[in-house]
Protein backbone atom coordinates (compact mmCIF):
# COMPACT_ATOMS: atom_id res chain seq x y z
CA UNK A 1 0.00 0.00 0.00
CA UNK A 2 1.41 3.79 -0.55
CA UNK A 3 -0.12 7.14 0.70
CA UNK A 4 0.09 10.28 -1.11
CA UNK A 5 -0.26 13.57 0.91
CA UNK A 6 -0.53 16.84 -0.25
CA UNK A 7 0.11 19.70 2.60
CA UNK A 8 -1.57 23.11 2.16
CA UNK A 9 -1.13 26.02 4.45
CA UNK A 10 -3.96 28.28 3.49
CA UNK A 11 -3.96 31.86 4.81
CA UNK A 12 -6.69 32.55 6.99
CA UNK A 13 -9.97 33.92 5.70
CA UNK A 14 -9.73 31.79 2.61
CA UNK A 15 -10.62 28.27 4.35
CA UNK A 16 -14.20 28.38 3.21
CA UNK A 17 -12.93 28.82 -0.58
CA UNK A 18 -10.61 26.29 0.02
CA UNK A 19 -13.01 23.27 1.14
CA UNK A 20 -15.77 24.46 -1.36
CA UNK A 21 -12.89 23.81 -4.11
CA UNK A 22 -12.68 20.73 -2.95
CA UNK A 23 -15.75 19.52 -2.23
CA UNK A 24 -16.76 21.06 -6.06
CA UNK A 25 -14.00 19.40 -7.53
CA UNK A 26 -14.70 17.03 -9.89
CA UNK A 27 -13.47 13.30 -8.45
CA UNK A 28 -11.16 11.41 -11.41
CA UNK A 29 -9.30 9.00 -8.53
CA UNK A 30 -11.94 6.33 -9.19
CA UNK A 31 -11.50 6.04 -12.98
CA UNK A 32 -7.55 5.11 -11.92
CA UNK A 33 -6.77 1.16 -11.40
CA UNK A 34 -5.10 0.64 -8.06
CA UNK A 35 -7.23 3.66 -6.13
CA UNK A 36 -8.62 3.17 -2.80
CA UNK A 37 -9.73 5.78 -1.14
CA UNK A 38 -9.01 9.83 -0.32
CA UNK A 39 -9.38 12.06 2.45
CA UNK A 40 -8.51 15.77 2.91
CA UNK A 41 -7.71 16.80 6.24
CA UNK A 42 -8.08 19.83 8.25
CA UNK A 43 -5.16 20.70 10.61
CA UNK A 44 -4.65 23.46 13.01
CA UNK A 45 -4.79 26.75 12.82
CA UNK A 46 -2.22 28.83 13.54
CA UNK A 47 -1.62 33.09 13.40
CA UNK A 48 -0.30 33.01 9.33
CA UNK A 49 -2.47 29.81 7.70
CA UNK A 50 -4.84 26.52 8.14
CA UNK A 51 -2.91 23.66 7.70
CA UNK A 52 -5.02 21.14 5.23
CA UNK A 53 -3.79 17.72 3.64
CA UNK A 54 -4.95 15.44 1.07
CA UNK A 55 -4.73 12.10 1.75
CA UNK A 56 -5.01 9.29 -1.03
CA UNK A 57 -4.33 5.60 -0.49
CA UNK A 58 -3.38 3.52 -3.83
CA UNK A 59 -2.87 -0.10 -3.88
CA UNK A 60 1.30 0.40 -4.31
CA UNK A 61 3.72 3.10 -5.68
CA UNK A 62 3.52 1.74 -9.22
CA UNK A 63 -0.44 2.43 -9.25
CA UNK A 64 0.52 6.55 -7.58
CA UNK A 65 2.65 6.89 -10.31
CA UNK A 66 0.39 5.65 -13.15
CA UNK A 67 -2.64 8.23 -11.82
CA UNK A 68 0.19 11.14 -12.12
CA UNK A 69 0.85 10.03 -15.96
CA UNK A 70 -2.95 10.03 -16.32
CA UNK A 71 -5.64 11.67 -18.81
CA UNK A 72 -7.61 11.94 -14.83
CA UNK A 73 -4.99 13.51 -13.46
CA UNK A 74 -4.31 16.16 -16.23
CA UNK A 75 -8.19 16.69 -16.28
CA UNK A 76 -8.68 16.79 -12.11
CA UNK A 77 -6.12 19.47 -12.06
CA UNK A 78 -7.02 21.60 -15.04
CA UNK A 79 -8.53 24.20 -13.33
CA UNK A 80 -5.69 24.52 -10.38
CA UNK A 81 -3.85 27.68 -11.63
CA UNK A 82 -7.15 29.45 -12.03
CA UNK A 83 -7.54 28.89 -7.91
CA UNK A 84 -9.01 32.81 -5.98
CA UNK A 85 -7.53 30.73 -2.27
CA UNK A 86 -4.38 32.12 -1.34
CA UNK A 87 -1.63 30.13 0.23
CA UNK A 88 1.34 30.66 1.95
CA UNK A 89 3.30 28.13 -0.32
CA UNK A 90 2.24 25.36 -2.92
CA UNK A 91 1.24 22.23 -1.88
CA UNK A 92 3.99 20.09 0.03
CA UNK A 93 3.81 16.83 -1.35
CA UNK A 94 4.87 13.87 1.12
CA UNK A 95 4.48 9.80 -0.01
CA UNK A 96 5.09 6.98 2.00
CA UNK A 97 4.88 3.18 1.69
CA UNK A 98 3.15 1.14 4.30
CA UNK A 99 5.19 -0.91 6.13
CA UNK A 100 2.29 -1.99 8.71
CA UNK A 101 -1.18 -1.73 8.18
CA UNK A 102 -4.08 -2.76 10.73
CA UNK A 103 -7.80 -2.71 10.40
CA UNK A 104 -10.67 -2.10 12.30
CA UNK A 105 -10.74 -5.29 13.89
CA UNK A 106 -7.06 -5.07 14.96
CA UNK A 107 -6.03 -7.84 12.55
CA UNK A 108 -2.47 -6.78 11.68
CA UNK A 109 -0.80 -7.33 8.61
CA UNK A 110 3.14 -6.12 7.45
CA UNK A 111 2.78 -4.91 4.27
CA UNK A 112 6.04 -5.90 1.66
CA UNK A 113 8.13 -2.84 0.98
Amino acid sequence: MYIAMNRFRVVPGFEEAFEAQWRERQGRLAEVPGYIEFHMLKGPKSEDHTLYASHTVWENHETFVAWTKSEQFRAAHANAGKSKVQYLSGPHFEGFEVILHEDSTGTRRSEAA
